[in-house]
């Protein structure tokens, strides 16, 4: 690769080839990235400048592999040498950017996927969808041991029953209580598709996390959605001290489509007299039914959710009249006041992201206490997969000590 370089530079009169400082520092953040999802940042060897006393303990090898070394040098080139200033008797040619930017496991993951050549989820029909969901669950790792777990149901909306999953730490009640409702676009997943994040969510908060089910699209299309969701939040309020919770406050808490019915759910509770949710913690929600922002073309493909995908879960879920309603697109409400603290979790390579950063920007407009996080370098499905996606690790643990925040339990997660 350094010859083929070199011989590019004499055939186009340059005689400089070096790094920029963003590029330099792009790389240093993929090693470390790469090292620590690794068992060497633990290694007491050279590996980590240990044979010289004193020196900084730094990861010294790239551990992608030689392979995956020689395809990045080789994609630089066929991205007009990206990263590098090349310079020569006619002047300097400079194309700044990072090479790599999506977490190295992240990467990974999104190469095996490719590799298996799956089918888009907006080919199939609803019904296959979720099929296909329940299969490419069941074969992620499981989440953590909790202290217990328990299934039942509560009244929906329309009377009929909801499936819930209750998930109890295994230290002494009572324990704060949150409402936790799945993601899948309205139309896929239920209670259990999110099992290891509420496991997660479980153990590092000390919370008793209730993941309740919701109608779902086309069968049931929207409002059926934030109904169920609303009715379950107050169901569980009422029965809070029978389910072993902190009476009072509870918190909702939401991935995705199941973060837009938890801000709809804060929203409701607002104007309708309660229950008292003492906070909310959103991630990646869905605030907008508008998917020009640019998010949504930059992540447009490549990302597992995809623009496409998700204009086809707001076709099964609202018709075009109802998306602007802010029960669907909570972003849309007139007044943000008043609304409980919010934790929001953006992801750097999802469509949804910009609607997620606009609406924490209008509830701290609107005087809301608000936590953002943009987790560098993640995709919308990334974060969820514990044990699975170590680079999600500290965001996980982010979301958990704010719901240790919002009962006043202290941050430490």
């Amino acid at each position: 690769w350094i010859c083929d370089t070199i011989e590019h530079l004499r055939a186009n009169g340059r005689t400089v080839i070096e790094p920029t400082s963003t590029a330099e520092d792009g790389w240093v953040q993929h090693a470390n990235d790469l090292a620590h999802i690794t068992l060497f940042p633990e290694a007491n060897s050279w590996y980590m400048g240990a044979n010289v006393p004193g020196k900084a303990r730094v990861v010294l090898p790239y551990l992608g592999g030689v392979d995956r070394y020689r395809q990045i040098c080789d994609e630089v080139v066929e991205r007009d040498y990206l990263g590098f200033a090349i310079a020569g008797e006619n002047g300097t040619e400079v194309n700044d950017g990072v090479i790599r930017r999506v977490q190295p496991d992240v990467a990974i993951m999104r190469e095996m996927m490719e590799e298996m050549a799956l089918p888009s989820m907006d080919s199939m029909s609803p019904v296959d969808a979720r099929a296909f969901s329940e299969a490419m669950s069941a074969a992620g790792p499981p989440g953590p041991e909790v202290g217990e777990v328990l299934d039942g149901t509560l009244p929906g909306a329309d009377g009929d029953n909801l499936a819930y999953r209750l998930y109890r730490p295994a230290t002494p009640g009572p324990h704060p209580v949150v409402v936790y409702f799945h993601g899948g676009g309205w139309v896929i997943g239920n209670v259990t598709s999110d099992d290891p994040l509420c496991r997660d969510l479980c153990n590092r908060s000390g919370s008793i996390i209730i993941s309740v089910d919701y109608r779902h699209a086309p069968e049931a299309r929207f409002p059926a959605a934030p109904n169920d969701g609303f009715a379950a939040t107050k169901w569980i309020a009422d029965h809070a001290e029978q389910l072993g919770g902190v009476p009072g406050g509870l918190a909702v808490a939401g991935w995705s489509a199941g973060a837009n019915i938890a801000a709809v759910v804060a929203q409701r509770a607002r104007d309708e007299g309660g229950p008292e949710i003492i906070g909310q913690l959103l991630l990646n929600p869905v605030t907008d039914c508008d998917m020009s922002r640019p998010s949504y073309t930059e992540n447009a493909d490549g990302y597992i959710l995809t623009s496409a995908l998700m204009g086809w879960f707001w076709d099964h879920y609202a018709d075009p009249g109802d998306r602007i309603d802010p029960q669907a697109s909570p972003l849309r409400a007139r007044n943000l006041a008043d609304l409980p603290p919010a934790m929001i979790v953006t992801c750097e390579f999802d469509p949804l992201r910009d609607e997620g950063e606009a609406y924490a920007e209008a509830l701290a407009a609107a005087g809301v206490e608000v936590h953002h996080r943009r987790a560098r370098g993640q995709i919308h499905t990334s974060i969820p997969a514990v044990g699975a996606m170590l680079s999600g690790a500290a965001t996980r643990a982010e979301m958990a000590q704010a719901l240790r925040g919002f009962s006043g339990a202290g941050v430490s997660a």
